[in-house]
C-alpha cells in the first residue's frame, strides 16, 4: 500500500485558483448576502479549501444601494465606533450610513464575518462594491451568481 498517496494537499497563494465573481445585491437581505459572499471570498464553498490560505474568489457586489433590511432595522441597527479620546463614543444608524455612504453598510457586514486578522484583511480586499451595475472588472470575464440558488 501507498501511504504516499495519502497526504492532504493545502491550497497556497500559487495553487489557488481564484476567479471573479459577480453578485447583485438589489432587494437581497443584508446578512444573508453578507454571510454568502464571506463564504465565496473565504473561499469554503471550494473543495481545496484551506483555512490559513487566501484561496477565495474576487468578489463584485453591484446594486450596493438597493440591499434591503427587514422590520425596523434601518432606524434600530446602530453602528458603533469610539475616536479613542475621552467621551469619544460615536453612533450611527443604518440609515444614515446609507445616505452617507452606500457602500459602507456592505461592506461592514461582509467585514464582520471575516476572520479579525491579517488573512481577514487581505480576504477583504477582493471585495469590490459599487453602486449601480457599472464596473471596471470587465476585463477578468466575471461570472454571474445567484446568490439565491448558492449554497
Amino acid at each position: 500500500m501507498n501511504t504516499l498517496s495519502y497526504k492532504t494537499v493545502s491550497a497556497n497563494k500559487a495553487t489557488a485558483n481564484k476567479e471573479w465573481v459577480v453578485v447583485d445585491a438589489a432587494e437581497q437581505p443584508l446578512g444573508r448576502l453578507a454571510s454568502k459572499v464571506a463564504k465565496i471570498l473565504r473561499g469554503k464553498h471550494k473543495t481545496n479549501y484551506t483555512p490559513h490560505a487566501d484561496c477565495g474568489d474576487n468578489v463584485i457586489v453591484l446594486n450596493a444601494e438597493k440591499v434591503a433590511l427587514s422590520g425596523n432595522k434601518w432606524d434600530d441597527k446602530t453602528y458603533i465606533w469610539h475616536t479613542g479620546y475621552p467621551g469619544g463614543q460615536k453612533s450611527m444608524t443604518a440609515a444614515e450610513l446609507m445616505k452617507k455612504d452606500n457602500l459602507k453598510v456592505v461592506q461592514k457586514a461582509v467585514k464582520g464575518m471575516l476572520p479579525k486578522n491579517r488573512l481577514g484583511s487581505a480576504i477583504l480586499k477582493n471585495l469590490h462594491v459599487y453602486v449601480g451595475t457599472e464596473h471596471k472588472h470587465e476585463a477578468q470575464q466575471p461570472k454571474v451568481i445567484n446568490l439565491n440558488e448558492f449554497k
